[in-house]
């Protein structure tokens, strides 16, 4: 039989429960409360906050390397983009919201990691109406960054085509917390044994990764982007270009899955990742299965720019 426990009785029990992954956690804060925590077993969301129960809310992340933050202006640019597409507003002004960033990330008292902001509908019940919830949620946490080893930069990583289809174009381009399409695409490429999924738009045509942007080098030796209907504009791949741009010819259009497996580079481009080479997909080569010079060379040029341009604290 279940104990009915008071206030005390339950905040102790609360704090001994299991946490798994606590240890990455750095420092966070909820607007409600108002202050920076350091102890992940109270780095808890209210049950009834839309953000959690219906994925009513957006969210951005951000890395810090050298103490310097990497394109968050850019970031928050596109969340204020995201919150206009669902009708939301943050608690404090935007400057607020970027300072606390700021703040979150010199708590975490470490040279690198990341940071995630997350803005919900909020507290306030259970059902699906957001009108609902009074007033809405901020909840930003630093956390340990897990960069890859120069290893896997040298030999290049597999991709395949998933099952699951790229998000409507109206969704796939606002970066809300409603990610179930691109959880699946990951479990699918867990337990298929590729390092990365890709999804296609109804017309066959490349739209994104799990979590990554796509594009590809092709014949001609362009730097080919899938046109973003069905795809989120990265923030990472979008300062790649600006920084590319200069040295080869870049176009956004259709991309076919036949274009993959004739391209001279197919490159993965994230927050974490940067630029990173598949060198096989669908089991089968990518030009000459390793690594090509634009990726690497997207990748000198993104880490250059966070040193150089990266918000420092």
């Amino acid at each position: 039989m279940l104990r009915v426990a008071g206030s005390d009785d339950y905040l102790d029990a609360l704090l001994e429960a299991i946490r798994p992954g606590a240890e990455h956690v750095l420092a966070f804060y909820d607007h409600r409360v108002g202050l920076i925590g350091t102890d992940p077993r109270l780095m808890l969301m209210p049950w009834d906050d839309h953000l959690a129960h219906r994925g009513d809310g957006v969210f951005e992340t951000a890395k810090f390397v050298g103490r310097k933050i990497y394109q968050l202006d850019a970031h928050l640019k596109r969340m204020r983009s995201s919150c206009q597409g669902i009708h939301l507003e943050p608690p404090c002004s935007w400057e607020e919201v970027r300072e606390i960033v700021l703040q979150v990330a010199t708590a975490a008292d470490t040279s690198q990691g990341l940071v995630r902001v997350l803005l919900g509908r909020g507290p306030g019940g259970f059902g699906i109406d957001p009108y609902e919830c009074p007033v809405p949620s901020l909840y930003v946490v630093a956390y340990d960054i897990h960069l890859k080893s120069e290893d896997v930069y040298e030999r290049g990583v597999s991709a395949f085509k998933a099952s699951i289809p790229a998000k409507q174009s109206w969704l796939a381009t606002l970066k809300t917390t409603n990610y179930l399409p691109n959880v699946l695409m990951k479990r699918e490429a867990v337990r298929k044994g590729y390092d990365y999924a890709l999804c296609f738009d109804e017309h066959g045509f490349l739209a994104e990764g799990a979590t990554e942007n796509v594009c590809i080098v092709d014949a001609q030796g362009r730097l080919s982007i899938p046109e973003f209907t069905n795809a989120l504009a990265g923030t990472t791949l979008m300062r790649g270009v600006d920084l590319l741009k200069r040295e080869m010819d870049v176009v956004f259009r259709g991309i076919s899955e036949g274009e993959l497996l004739e391209a001279r580079e197919i490159i993965l481009v994230g927050t974490t990742i940067d630029a990173l080479s598949v060198v096989r997909f669908n089991d089968k080569p990518v030009h000459d299965a390793r690594p090509g010079p634009v990726s690497r060379r997207l990748r000198e040029l993104l880490r250059a720019d966070l040193a150089e341009n990266g918000i420092p604290f």
